[in-house]
């Protein structure tokens, strides 16, 4: 690995399914409050996102479950593509995935929802169950970004010129799939955090083009 050649930007949505929880602090819920909030901007009226970390972490654990590792490290292909500090392999990460922010339309849609328990989310209660006595405890409110709420993502995949760009590209399209058929967030077993991607549009940069898009 001697010189980057080239930048593949992939921009796409995600479809909420279900309903999304991504958690956020809770250092500063007021009595009477929702019990899990969900990670928001600071700026931007603080509206929900889906931090990259959480995309890209997700997307890493499954394909390294399909692989058969259960660890983090150690799956050369993966560890390519998503980076590695182990001393024998290390290698820097070569995919970017960016934060998600709401599209537009998302915003205007859920601003101007009567049925929101909050600006732009939503919240749902849940309990346990006594398996014996079958009555329901420890009831708890959890803050969800609602199904039907869609946000902009982006990748960056970096290409060197020892690499395998077929390869690379069809493992992220295989860890895209796996997460389309798992969850996205916290409680996912329990219906939350099913996803759906937009079409691909990919753009390729380069030196030559000044690593812009034209």
């Amino acid at each position: 690995m001697k010189q980057l050649v080239k930048k593949i930007k992939i921009n796409t949505t995600i479809e909420l399914i279900t309903g999304l929880h991504i958690g956020g602090s809770s250092d500063n819920v007021e009595i009477g409050g929702i019990d899990n909030p969900v990670i928001k901007m600071a700026t931007k009226k603080n509206q929900p996102y889906i931090p990259g970390s959480s995309l890209k972490g997700k997307m890493r654990c499954l394909l390294e479950q399909i692989a058969g590792n259960p660890n983090v490290g150690g799956v050369l292909e993966i560890d390519n593509l998503f980076g590695s500090n182990d001393p024998n392999h290390p290698s820097l990460s070569k995919l970017i995935v960016r934060d998600s922010m709401l599209t537009e339309q998302s915003v205007k849609e859920l601003e101007e929802c009567d049925n929101m328990d909050m600006p732009y989310t939503e919240g749902k209660w849940e309990n346990t169950i006594h398996r014996v006595m079958g009555t329901a405890d420890n009831p708890r409110q959890t803050e969800r970004v609602p199904a039907g709420a869609k946000f902009n993502v982006e990748f960056i995949m970096n290409i060197w010129d020892d690499d395998d760009e077929q390869k690379m590209m069809a493992l992220f399209e295989k860890g895209i799939r796996a997460l389309e058929n798992d969850y996205l967030g916290g409680s996912g077993s329990r219906g939350y955090g099913q996803i759906k991607f937009g079409s691909m549009d990919k753009v390729e940069l380069s030196e030559s083009n000044g690593w812009t898009e034209k």
